[in-house]
């Protein structure tokens, strides 16, 4: 049976962008208050268990169960780049860990969207016992040992943990109590790795250790990192997306400059700002969209955006210049607040409006890849001939012959090459000047089949 722990602390700092305020990529967010275990869950990774779960003296406080079994506490939401803090104190002798992208584990025999989503995640040891290993990799074996780690952990005393996980194919970085002890990068071919899941805390079972014994965490604050392939760009000191020399070989253009010279805003040409390095989409103006000035085909696209509560927007890909719909004339991903639209409006979304829907014609393949108001989302698109391929934070919406899709007018008769375009559909009631935000824009242009 589940135990589901209600949010409120969690949903209250990622619900603050609806009033206008931007939670900047560099502000950490609070994942335990200190007092509840508001925002936590014990099961739905993959490895549930009865472990004895409390919040004690201002932390989460894990013990075996009754009969000396393990477990996890679990982040009820789902995370796939971040860099994670939090001080950790474990009765010696005990064994714990933190789990990273944890995902249940009947969506590996599933099928369709949840198989895709499947998958294992990794471990960061803490297993404070004698010849246990601390900041060790392990993932149903061992991936990287840490013999630095022990060394550097005080025992009886608080300890300092970052955990920085990032890409698709993710590198993992460690450090304990300020000192760098694992840098470990899971290899490109790797298979059967969850893309994105729950971070655990866990109590290892089985130990033949007084039931007193516990591990113990307290604040646990965690900054999100943008979605992307490692292979192609890396990240600055401030958590900005650089594209490496093999991206800049590729072709990698970032589309973002401080006077959105690549860009041509429709109607009166009022509605945008460039804030603090981020596209920014106001409630005040006559535009009803941004298209870049220069029109694509076959190409790979990607970028970060935030909405605020009741926002509507949308992405146009190969839109036509001649003044039709540009979700018609080309195609529109769609970006909305699926979390309050339907309450709010009274009204019953159609399957495609929701966001990752290709407009008019499929539902998004995976709803709840869509992260909460003021969290960063990324989309990754592929657009080549005919063939699209869409993943939103890291997690397969499309990968479609669009020819074959079911849309009006047809998607054969519809431009071959055309603008991408950020849709301005500027909605009622939102509490500030803006109420979408986009940064990491960056395109490679990719040759034509044939």
């Amino acid at each position: 049976m589940s135990a589901r722990i209600p949010l409120p602390l969690l949903t209250a700092l990622l619900g603050t962008l609806g009033s206008g305020t931007m939670l900047s990529a560099q502000e950490p967010l609070t994942l335990f208050d200190g007092q509840s275990l508001a925002g936590w869950v014990t099961s739905g990774g993959r490895y549930d268990g009865p472990a004895l779960w409390s919040v004690e003296e201002g932390a989460i406080t894990g013990r075996q169960g009754p009969a000396k079994e393990g477990g996890l506490i679990y982040t009820e939401r789902f995370w796939h780049s971040f860099d994670l803090s939090f001080e950790t104190k474990i009765d010696y002798p005990f064994d714990s860990g933190v789990f990273l992208r944890m995902v249940p584990p009947s969506w590996e025999k599933g099928e369709g969207a949840d198989r895709a989503r499947g998958g294992k995640g990794l471990q960061v040891t803490l297993d404070h016992r004698p010849g246990g290993e601390i900041a060790g990799i392990y993932a149903d074996g061992w991936l990287h040992h840490c013999p630095e780690g022990e060394k550097v952990y005080k025992q009886g005393e608080w300890n300092q943990v970052r955990v920085r996980m990032y890409g698709t194919t993710p590198r993992i970085e460690v450090w304990i109590n300020g000192q760098k002890t694992t840098d470990y990068e899971l290899p490109a071919d790797a298979k059967g790795y969850a893309p994105s899941g729950r971070i655990g805390l866990q109590v290892h079972g089985g130990e033949n250790v007084p039931a007193t014994q516990t591990a113990r965490f307290k604040k646990v604050t965690l900054r999100e990192l943008p979605v992307f392939d490692r292979a192609q760009f890396t990240l600055d000191e401030q958590n900005a997306l650089q594209p490496n020399d093999a991206a800049q070989a590729q072709g990698w253009t970032n589309l973002l400059d401080p006077q959105l010279s690549q860009w041509q805003p429709d109607g009166d040409g009022k509605g945008y700002a460039f804030r603090d390095g981020l596209l920014a989409l106001l409630v005040e103006g006559g535009s009803h969209h941004i298209a870049t000035k220069k029109d694509y085909r076959d190409f790979a696209l990607r970028f970060d955006f935030k909405i605020a509560k009741m926002a509507n927007s949308g992405l146009f890909l190969r839109a036509a210049r001649d003044g039709s719909n540009p979700a018609f004339s080309g195609c529109e991903i769609q970006i909305l607040d699926d979390y309050n639209w339907e309450t709010t409006t009274n009204s019953k979304l159609a399957p495609y409006q929701f966001t990752g829907g290709l407009y008019g014609s499929l539902p998004p393949g995976v709803k709840t890849a869509f992260y909460p108001l003021g969290r960063w989302n990324t989309y990754e698109i592929v657009y080549r001939g005919s063939r699209l391929s869409v993943r939103l934070n890291g997690e397969l919406l499309h990968d479609v012959d669009t020819h074959a899709v079911k849309g009006e007018p047809p998607f054969a008769k519809r431009a071959a090459t055309g603008f991408l375009g950020l849709q301005r559909h500027a909605p009622g009631g939102i509490e500030g000047d803006a109420f979408a935000w986009f940064k990491n824009v960056y395109i490679r242009e990719l040759p034509q089949d044939g």
